[in-house]
């Protein structure tokens, strides 16, 4: 259905300067049309100075920095970050993580699929897919809140909370960015969950996603708790409309 022309490419980043000197020059190097916007939210180590330093480099051109004045969360990041794309024309946005535990190696994978579909998720949990360097504790808490947002909102996703997805720009036009209610874990299940009711198509295929190796890991208790309690407002939402 789409044959991405120009692809995009966005990370939001707090305090993740020590990954992003090998990851940039990764993911431009996954595929020739491929474009990075990091979206930095005031990293107070240094991460938009890392950055520029890399623009001065031979992807200068591909390489884009949208600087915010504060930590304003992982869901207005990537709808910063989606607003951005747009307006400057490009036609497959990616959604991808700063610390290296999606592998830019799946990314060509990703724009062949977007040739199949409206909108692409990377998923631990299908077969050949998975998790390395997590705990016990950690994977069954993945995989409940999978299961869990799914039974509650009737949607077929087997990895519902990865942020590893890629949307044509006719998805995200048609959304609605500027209705969205959620931020973190639960941003993910408000994007899928709302691409899904309006009747686009998707694919999911297999990734393996990693820890972090640098940096500190952005997950907390209240993001998962708002996570478990923002699925009921997506129904209900749905039930009164």
């Amino acid at each position: 259905m789409l044959n991405p022309v120009r692809p995009l490419v966005i990370v939001p980043t707090y305090n993740e300067r020590d990954n992003l000197a090998s990851l940039i020059p990764a993911i431009l190097a996954a595929d020739h049309r491929l474009e990075l916007l990091i979206v930095d939210d005031a990293s107070p180590d240094g991460t938009a100075d890392e950055i520029l330093r890399l623009k001065h480099g031979a992807a200068v051109d591909r390489l884009h920095l949208e600087c915010r004045p504060k930590k304003l969360g992982l869901g207005s990041a990537y709808l910063h970050g989606f607003r951005w794309g747009l307006a400057k024309g490009h036609d497959f946005l990616i959604q991808m993580d700063a610390d290296w535990s999606h592998d830019p190696a799946d990314l060509p994978r990703m724009l062949q699929l977007a040739e199949a579909c409206d909108f692409v998720v990377g998923s631990r949990y299908i077969s050949g897919g998975g998790t390395r360097n997590w705990s016990l504790r950690r994977k069954l808490l993945s995989r409940f809140g999978s299961m869990y947002a799914g039974a509650i909102l009737h949607s077929g996703f087997a990895d519902f909370t990865g942020g590893f997805n890629g949307w044509a720009g006719r998805v995200l036009r048609k959304i609605g960015l500027d209705s969205f209610q959620s931020d973190g874990y639960s941003f993910q299940l408000e994007l899928k969950y709302r691409a899904n009711k309006m009747g686009f198509s998707h694919i999911e295929f297999p990734i393996i996603f990693t820890e972090r190796s640098a940096g500190e890991s952005k997950m907390s208790p209240s993001i998962a708790l708002e996570a478990c309690w923002r699925v009921w407002q997506f129904r209900f939402a749905r039930r009164n409309r």
